[in-house]
């Protein structure tokens, strides 16, 4: 009997034990859905309109790679402005970020948004659509250059001109304003090119975009130009009088990971990665796309704003004096030779740009 007894107390014993080192286990075993990447996503502006999906982005990656990656968000530039945030990601130290690529940081850069080639939603879909578009192609390898890979896009629509002091119908509207606008330098190009050919006086200057709103408040600024969700988000529409909707080009801001970083993930993580941006980038594109008329209205709604709406004769005087085709010799031209050797990259481009606007024009018709 006590000896059966002594037994009965012996498996309590090691019972306990047993359960004691498994709870210890528990307790200095990390969790198999413990992140094995922790990342950054910094946006160095405030963009309301995206916030939401950029957060879908950062929790379908979580999902998909099963918990092995975690995102965290930084919106409103808490990582830094924009160049600050561009350079924290080309070092690694944040690991993905929503830019625009301006030349003086990424070289080939003007490549994403070349002046009158991409003038609305259904060309747009077309000319960057993710891995195929041909202006995605030539982005992605204008960031490799700088150390990054592209992720996904996300666009706002196209580029109109915002003045304090008059309307701008024509070219010679321009004359004797203070015009200052961001590092897009296709973009700066055009209205360079504008003051030339139409003789006018304004002065034209590049500042971070981010600080257009104090500049127009100050007084110190005229015009600008601005998109429709800028106009409203960014508060463009309340220190400016009038916005003609130009559309000589397309905004489209590209959220990109440090190429090191991409290149050492697993395949199975890459996918993970690449499905969350899919199906993150097709829902923005599509909410953009269809709250661009209630952008408008806001616009239209905002006390002492006009819109001027120009004709596609008014447009066509403007594509004309902006010189495009030397643009692109300029600048797209010796990066696109050097980045791509031998493939003609620029006729292919602009032979494709013109068979989508075809296409999209014919469309139009039907």
């Amino acid at each position: 009997m006590k000896r059966m007894q002594k037994v009965k107390n012996g498996k309590s014993v090691l019972g306990l034990l047993l359960l004691a080192f498994f709870m210890f286990s528990l307790w200095v075993v990390p969790s198999e859905a413990a992140p094995q990447y922790r990342w950054k996503l910094g946006i160095p502006w405030s963009r309301p309109a995206v916030d939401e999906n950029l957060k879908l982005f950062c929790q379908l990656v979580e999902e998909y790679s099963g918990g092995k990656i975690e995102v965290r968000y930084y919106p409103d530039g808490q990582l830094g402005t924009h160049d600050e945030t561009f350079h924290g990601v080309r070092r690694g130290d944040i690991t993905m970020g929503l830019f625009s690529p301006y030349v003086n940081l990424v070289p080939g850069g003007m490549i994403n948004w070349m002046p009158w080639s991409t003038e609305n939603w259904d060309a747009a879909e077309i000319l960057y659509e993710h891995d195929k578009g041909i202006i995605w192609k030539a982005t992605e390898a204008a960031y490799n250059e700088v150390g990054m890979h592209q992720v996904l896009n996300i666009m706002y629509g196209s580029y109109g001109v915002g003045s304090k002091v008059r309307p701008i119908r024509t070219p010679k509207d321009f004359d004797g304003l203070r015009f200052r606008v961001s590092a897009s330098l296709a973009s700066v190009r055009v209205f360079e090119n504008i003051i030339k050919n139409a003789n006018v006086n304004m002065t034209l200057e590049t500042i971070p975009w981010a600080d257009l709103y104090n500049a127009l408040s100050r007084g110190v600024v005229d015009t600008i130009w601005s998109m429709w969700p800028s106009l409203i988000d960014e508060r463009h529409g309340e220190v400016l009088s009038y916005y003609s909707n130009l559309n000589w080009t397309w905004d489209c801001n590209n959220l990109v990971i440090n190429k090191k970083i991409w290149d050492e993930l697993p395949e199975d993580l890459k996918e993970a990665v690449r499905k969350a941006a899919r199906v993150a980038e097709e829902k923005q594109f599509e909410k953009q796309k269809s709250i661009e008329s209630e952008y408008v209205e806001k616009v239209r709604s905002l006390p002492g704003m006009t819109l001027v709406e120009l004709t596609a004769e008014e447009r066509e005087v403007f594509r004309q004096m902006s010189g495009v085709p030397a643009i692109w010799d300029e600048l797209a031209k010796p990066w696109l030779e050097k980045a791509f050797p031998g493939e003609n990259m620029q006729e292919k481009m602009l032979a494709e740009i013109e068979r989508v606007h075809k296409e999209v024009e014919a469309a139009k018709k039907k």
